[in-house]
């Protein structure tokens, strides 16, 4: 058994580079993960890849079954998991291509499944919380971007909206208040369930786009996000293969 996983988002359906060894398709008490799991190697590690929306990019956001996603690694043996995300662009600097390691999170989702904690004779668990990111995978992270020359923006704060659809100006205008840099709409639950099951977890993510508001006030373009989805990626997988 491996002890790392990508969970891969927009624009990581597949894992360029992964030499898949075999795929488990696997049950949980909480139902099917987003697909089977894929057992491959990938730089000089062993690596397992879940593409969190599913194969071609079925599952929306607000659909997907975080729980079901973390229970299948966890029971696969990873320890370690590293959430791929394309997001928005709010702050200034933030612009897109540029691949950001968030240290905070900002939670507006509502009605996920958000604990494994929930059942009727399930005991109440309080997780600790306050840096929602596991400090000893970030360094390595952020020791992996040095190493590999990639500028990582690593201060910054991740607003996660419920979706499908994207954000008002006005919404933006509120999370910028708020002390939100980027925004996106998986970071949870996925981190708060991983921290329950024990497992260290951080966000790597890429700014596709300026936020609603943002870079002139346009509309977001869907060919442009896939252009800057290609450069950041290639930015992230540099980093990836360097850890």
């Amino acid at each position: 058994m491996t002890s790392l996983a990508l969970i891969g988002g927009t624009g990581f359906d597949r894992l360029v580079g992964l030499e898949v060894a075999r795929q488990e398709a696997v049950k949980t008490p909480y139902g099917e993960p987003s697909g089977p799991l894929l057992f491959g190697r990938l730089g000089e590690r062993e690596w397992v890849f879940l593409p969190r929306h599913g194969a071609g990019h079925t599952i929306a956001p607000h659909q997907i079954n975080y729980r079901a996603n973390i229970r299948a690694l966890k029971d696969a043996g990873v320890t370690r998991v590293i959430g791929l995300a394309a997001v928005g662009g709010i702050a200034a600097g933030l612009t897109p291509g540029r691949v950001v390691l968030p240290e905070q999170i900002i939670d507006y989702t509502w009605g996920r499944a958000h604990t494994f904690f929930d059942s009727p004779d399930a005991a109440v668990k309080h997780i600790e919380f306050a840096q929602p990111y596991s400090a000893p995978l970030r360094a390595k992270i952020i020791a992996a971007a040095e190493a590999g020359g990639v500028e990582l923006a690593s201060e910054a704060v991740y607003a996660v909206t419920q979706g499908p659809r994207l954000e008002t100006a006005a919404e933006i205008d509120r999370l910028e208040r708020d002390g939100a840099s980027i925004v996106g709409m998986t970071g949870m639950p996925e981190a708060a369930l991983a921290r329950e099951a024990g497992m260290d977890y951080a966000t790597l993510a890429i700014v596709v786009n300026p936020a609603a508001g943002r870079g002139g006030g346009g509309e977001i373009n869907m060919e442009t996000i896939a252009e800057n989805l290609e450069v950041g990626g290639a930015k992230v997988m540099e980093i990836i293969t360097r850890l």
